[in-house]
C-alpha cells in the first residue's frame, strides 16, 4: 500500500484488538515495524502471525511503568530508535457517581491517564533522537474520545476527566517539542464498534448493530493516526474529531 514509513519503528499500545490492532495494521501497510504492546499475548501473536517480521508482538501492562519502560527500551535497541508512538489502551465504566465503584474510576485514570504519561515519558527520549535522524521528524499520538472535548453525559464521569486530561497533556507537550521537531497529535473519535461499545454494559455507548452512519469503523481512526504520521517533516496535524456521520454530538 506504500512506503512513507519505510525505516520507521512505531509502538502501539493497546495493540491486539480494536483501534490499536487497526492502527498496527495500518502502520505496517505504510512500512513501519511495529511493536504492539497488549496483556493479551495470545492475540497479539495471531497478529503478529499474519503480518511477518514487521511486528513484534509484546506482553505488557500499560499500568506496570517497569514493564513498558523495559519494553520500549528494549524496542529502540534492537530496532535502532522509535519514532512513533501511539498511546491507544483505554478503559471505560459509566455510571451515576453515586452508584461508581471507586476501584472503577481508578481503573480509568490508571490506564487511561497516568499510563499515557509513563508511556511517554519512557519514549520521549527515544523520539526526540529519531526527529534528527533522516525522517526529519517524530511522532506522538495519543488516542482520546470526543468525551475529551465535552461531557457527553452524566455517567462518563471520570471517563470524561481523563480524556479531558490527556488532551491537556497533548497540548503542553506539543509547546514543549516543537522546537525539537517532535509531532504531538490528538485524536479524538466519536462512537467506535469496539469491545467498549458492543458489550452491553448500562450506560455504556452501545455500537452493536449500528450502521457505518452510526458507528466507526477501527480502521477510520487509523486512517487518522497515519495521516497525521505521514505528513511531510514541516507539516504538524495536532488534532482531528473524527464523528460517524451520523453522530450529533
Amino acid at each position: 500500500m506504500g512506503d512513507r514509513l519505510q525505516g520507521t519503528t512505531a509502538v502501539v499500545t493497546g495493540a491486539s484488538s480494536g483501534i490499536g490492532e487497526a492502527v498496527t495494521r495500518a502502520l505496517v501497510a505504510h512500512g513501519a515495524t511495529v511493536a504492539a504492546l497488549a496483556r493479551r499475548r495470545d492475540r497479539l501473536e495471531t497478529l503478529a502471525a499474519e503480518l511477518g517480521d514487521a511486528v513484534v508482538a509484546i506482553e505488557a501492562d500499560v499500568t506496570d511503568d517497569d514493564a513498558v519502560r523495559g519494553a520500549i527500551d528494549r524496542v529502540a535497541a534492537d530496532h535502532g530508535g522509535i519514532g512513533v508512538l501511539v498511546n491507544n489502551a483505554g478503559y471505560g465504566a459509566w455510571s451515576p457517581a453515586l452508584d461508581a465503584d471507586l476501584a472503577e474510576w481508578r481503573r480509568m485514570v490508571e490506564v487511561n491517564l497516568t499510563a499515557v504519561l509513563a508511556t511517554s515519558h519512557a519514549a520521549l527520549p527515544h523520539l526526540v533522537e529519531a526527529a534528527t535522524g533522516p525522517r526529519g521528524v517524530a511522532d506522538l499520538v495519543s488516542i482520546s474520545s470526543i468525551a475529551g472535548r465535552k461531557v457527553p453525559g452524566p455517567a462518563s464521569n471520570v471517563y470524561a476527566a481523563t480524556k479531558h486530561g490527556v488532551g491537556a497533556f497533548s497540548e503542553a507537550l506539543r509547546v514543549e517539542l516543537a522546537e525539537r521537531h517532535v509531532r504531538v497529535g490528538l485524536v479524538e473519535p466519536g462512537i467506535v464498534t469496539s469491545e467498549m461499545t458492543t458489550s452491553g454494559a448500562e450506560f455504556a455507548p452501545d455500537a452493536r448493530g449500528a450502521s457505518e452512519y452510526r458507528a466507526l469503523d477501527p480502521a477510520a481512526i487509523a486512517d487518522a493516526v497515519v495521516y497525521m504520521v505521514s505528513r511531510p517533516r514541516g507539516v504538524a496535524v495536532h488534532e482531528m474529531l473524527v464523528r460517524p456521520t451520523e453522530q450529533e454530538r
